[in-house]
């Protein structure tokens, strides 16, 4: 007796790419089990993968291969043969709402009905998710993104394809692969990628970036947003580590000394006038703030340098380190005011150096050691084993970065220039700024020194 094939439910249709391809997923519906991806096709042209999407969504949301008939013989027509098949048989497919799983599947499927299609409530549900597509504003609650980013090198391509295949993988045609992948080793490795350690592969780099999302500061789902979304990740820290550490016969600041450790000698509880009982800027916190600041100002001189006068938004890259990170109202800036900016860095930096608290004495310093603060825990990670950093005094207050934002600032009201509903709160004559006490933030005061500030020597020039 023959089993009847096994179907799950299509629920949507979704893209990725590599600089050599793109790959359009079905995702798909199980009535045991979590949902799952399968390749429906693999093309060369990322805009052949982006129209034969919106193609299988608009059949999947009607039911009706009519309204896309123009649409898909156009787009076939310009197609390879092989993915051009797959993407008719996919649209045959999306019309019914039901999508045949090979067999080997990881998920265990429910067994259809002699029919071979799901009944009339399923249909309707997954054509009212398929249909719907809510924009962020339509949906109540909460709602979080989350960006995952995975480097793996391969060690033994032959044991990652038996493990995708142990997991009911199945490479996609040969006609439909790059010349650069005959294996299909992407698909392989993104069948895996749930767990970490795959085997034949030695993981490189695993991080996760997430963020609420609100309407309220512009944001919006990916299939309704304009523009690409764009996710930093901590990057190039090694190189520019490996930059910024001083020359074999120079000298290292000597932290411990710099920054010795209280020893508390209060007996019972503890008084607020005793310097070890309260909270201390430690000698390892010292040294990741020295490096972060130092690497920042390197990045902070390159951007300057390629950017130049230029208008941020305008300039052909995605590859600045520091300046698309400044409120947009700095993206207007000119190269002197970049490379001040630059210079900012260096400056905390050469505090530290001294032995003296980051203490910022203008708005620029003030962002530059927000910045410092975030990008400093990621100095510790992977640190040699004999680096001298290990070789501090280790106390309880070292890497309290909520403690440096908490005490290192006199406000932190540099911070509401990114808040897109408060455009125009940098002026001292708003009265939102008024009603804060804010003071002037507009660019051209940025360098100018607070009130209970001394200001910097203007002699003291650029460190490059």
């Amino acid at each position: 007796m023959t089993a009847s094939p096994r179907t799950a439910r299509a629920v949507d249709f979704l893209c990725e790419h590599t600089q050599s391809k793109s790959r359009v997923m079905a995702l798909l519906d199980h009535d045991h089990g979590p949902r799952s991806l399968t390749a429906v096709l693999t093309c060369k042209k990322p805009d052949h993968a982006y129209e034969a999407v919106d193609i299988l969504r608009r059949v999947l949301a009607r039911r009706d291969i009519a309204c896309v008939e123009d649409e898909l013989r156009v787009l076939t027509t310009v197609m390879p043969d092989a993915p051009a098949g797959s993407l008719r048989q996919a649209v045959t497919h999306a019309a019914t709402g039901i999508w045949p799983i090979s067999p080997g599947t990881l998920y265990e499927i429910v067994q259809p009905d002699n029919s071979g299609s799901g009944s009339e409530a399923e249909i309707a549900d997954v054509s009212s998710v398929a249909a719907g597509h809510p924009r962020l504003n339509d949906l109540p609650g909460k709602t979080v993104r989350i960006a995952r980013l995975h480097e793996f090198h391969i060690t033994d391509e032959d044991a990652v394809l038996r493990a995708a295949m142990d997991r009911g993988w199945e490479p996609l045609p040969a006609s439909e692969l790059a010349d650069d992948d005959p294996g299909d080793l992407v698909g392989a490795v993104m069948t895996l990628t749930d767990d970490i350690d795959l085997p034949g592969a030695q993981t490189l780099e695993d991080q996760s970036v997430a963020e609420l999302l609100s309407p309220d500061d512009g944001d919006e789902l990916a299939d309704w947003s304009a523009s690409p979304i764009t996710i930093r990740f901590h990057h190039g820290w090694r190189l520019h580590y490996a930059r910024s550490r001083p020359a074999a016969e120079a000298r290292t600041p000597n932290y411990a000394a710099l920054f010795p450790l209280q020893e508390c000698t209060c007996a019972g509880e503890p008084d607020e006038d005793c310097p070890a009982c309260g909270w201390q800027l430690t000698p390892r916190t010292a040294d990741l703030l020295s490096t972060a600041l130092s690497i920042l100002a390197d990045q902070a001189f390159d951007d300057a340098e390629r950017l130049g006068d230029q208008y941020l938004p305008d300039a052909q890259s995605t590859g600045w380190e520091v300046f698309d990170r400044l409120p947009p109202l700095t993206y207007i800036a000119d190269h002197r005011w970049r490379r001040r900016m630059a210079r900012a860095f260096d400056d905390l930096a050469d505090d530290l150096a001294k032995g003296w608290w980051p203490d910022p004495t203008c708005t620029a310093e003030e962002m530059a050691l927000h910045l410092a603060i975030e990008d400093a825990p990621t100095y510790l990670r992977d640190r040699p084993a004999d680096d001298q950093h290990h070789s501090l005094p280790q106390h309880e207050d070292d890497y309290t970065w909520d403690s440096c934002s908490a005490l290192l600032f006199q406000d932190h009201d540099v911070l509401m220039l990114f808040n897109k509903s408060l455009t125009g709160i940098e002026d001292p004559d708003s009265p939102a700024n008024q009603r804060l006490g804010m003071g002037d933030l507009r660019l051209d005061n940025w360098f100018e020194p607070f009130d209970n500030s001394a200001a910097r020597d203007p002699r003291r020039g650029f460190r490059r």
